[in-house]
């Protein structure tokens, strides 16, 4: 997993590329953490996400849980066919906000 972070003022955009599974979720969170408070709003573009596990499912849940807490926004974009199935199956869809 390959994760690049960019800044539009106050708002962070981090694409993953890759895998989100149980070992790179980890990483990903950390990265995450590390930026908790230098953004107003989070946005994670999927355009080359390849596989997301049930652990990365569960990150982006305590993700929007802990945004939502400080009503930081978290909209996650450019969802591919495959990674769109796996949100569909696990009813993601309608928890989490895609576009």
């Amino acid at each position: 997993m390959e994760i690049t972070k960019n800044y539009n003022e106050k708002e962070l955009v981090l694409s993953v590329i890759g895998r989100i599974d149980t070992i790179t979720s980890h990483d990903l969170e950390k990265e995450i953490d590390a930026e908790l408070g230098n953004f107003d709003s989070l946005i994670m573009d999927f355009t080359d996400l390849e596989y997301i596990s049930s652990a990365g499912l569960r990150l982006l849940i305590s993700t929007q849980k802990k945004l939502k807490a400080d009503n930081i926004p978290f909209v996650i974009k450019n969802v591919n066919d495959t990674v769109g199935e796996i949100f569909r199956m696990s009813g993601f869809n309608k928890i989490l906000k895609i576009e």
